[in-house]
């Protein structure tokens, strides 16, 4: 059993009850548990997905140790961009997909100058 942290955004208040009920509620829409299984933490998002979290602008990650995985955590996302751990020979970066429109809006062209 291990500390599990949850954090939503835009979440229905049902999804708030319910997690408010297995989980701690630090702060507004920041869970936590300890102890929680793995089969606890699996029905606790299960229940997320089957109520659609992630489908009408709202999110939910939840993040808990894990010593085979990058970084010693294992990260689950629904809603937002996908948050992946890559290790790499000195340090743990945190990389997620940029969506196609997003990296264009990020995009500047720049003209060349003429000489």
């Amino acid at each position: 059993m291990s500390m599990t942290v949850l954090v939503t955004r835009n979440v229905e208040l049902r999804v708030r009850g319910f997690l408010a009920s297995t989980m701690l509620e630090l702060a507004s829409g920041v869970y936590t548990s300890y102890p929680m299984s793995a089969a606890v933490r699996d029905r606790v998002w299960a229940v997320l997905q089957k109520w659609g979290v992630g489908t009408r602008g709202d999110s939910a990650v939840m993040t808990w140790p894990d010593a085979s995985s990058p970084g010693g955590q294992q990260i689950r996302c629904l809603g937002e961009a996908t948050t992946t751990l890559v290790e790499t020979p000195s340090i743990v970066l945190a990389r997620r997909q940029i969506p196609e429109d997003e990296l264009r809006s990020l995009t500047i062209r720049v003209d060349p100058v003429p000489f």
